[in-house]
């Protein structure tokens, strides 16, 4: 399966959830925010929601400020 993550591709040899992509390319920091396809997933669904084959992943993190 080939995804794009923040403008990389990665090839992943299996299905996973959001949640086991981000442990697997050790993007679990507290404060990161996800959407797939231009479309926010919220965190209580990282754990259900499922990667598919093309999905364009954009990660970031949240910033404090002013």
């Amino acid at each position: 399966m080939n995804i794009i993550v923040n403008e990389e591709p990665i090839t992943l040899s299996a299905p996973m959830t959001v949640q086991q992509l981000l442990e697997h390319i050790q993007r679990t920091q507290a404060g990161t925010a996800l959407a797939i396809n231009q479309i926010i997933i919220p965190r209580s669904e990282w754990h259900s929601h499922q990667v598919n084959d093309g999905d364009n992943i954009l990660l970031f993190q949240a910033i404090a400020g002013g």
